[in-house]
């Protein structure tokens, strides 16, 4: 079957089976290594991008799925050479270390302060709850994220020790 859909702005056209995972066409067949694979079962997040506007796991949607969708991949998510403000916040801050999960986070997390840029620091760990790391205990992300949130909405005080009592524990908060 012959799959056209949007990726990162651009169209792209493959023949796959309607059954292949998206995750396998994107780094398989369209060379865009940057979304991971984790699990393969949905629990981790790390296959994360857009579809429409819409958070989900890559690694659940077959191909046939994204026939006439947009998709954003972290590679699209910078503008060019310009990271976008979450994906700078997070190496400014330390949010980032193995990197597995970063490219799924930097979505997911760039989706939330468009979406809540108003959100609390519980809230954010509740929208980035779908998204494991096992590198940085969150705190660092919830920072990162937080602290763009705050530079949209003119708040202060997102960033710091402010609220970091369980941070350790990805569902304090939550």
């Amino acid at each position: 079957m012959i799959v056209r859909f949007q990726v990162n702005g651009r169209p792209a056209e493959v023949e796959v089976s309607p059954w292949k995972r998206l995750l396998d066409v994107l780094r398989q067949d369209l060379g865009l290594t940057g979304t991971k694979e984790g699990c393969g079962e949905g629990e981790c997040g790390a296959c994360t991008v857009m579809i429409d506007g819409e958070v989900v796991n890559s690694c659940l949607v077959a191909a046939g799925q994204v026939a006439g969708s947009s998709v954003q991949t972290i590679e699209g998510l910078a503008g060019g050479d310009v990271l976008h403000e979450v994906q700078a916040a997070l190496l400014r801050l330390g949010g980032t270390q193995c990197g597995i999960c970063t490219p799924g986070i930097a979505l997911c997390a760039a989706h939330v302060v468009d979406a809540e840029p108003d959100a609390s620091r519980a809230r954010i760990r509740e929208l980035l709850a779908g998204n494991l790391c096992r590198c940085t205990g969150y705190q660092l992300i919830v920072d990162a994220v937080a602290e763009v949130a705050a530079g949209r909405t003119g708040a202060t005080g997102a960033t710091g020790l402010a609220g970091t009592a369980g941070a350790g524990d990805p569902e304090a908060g939550a």
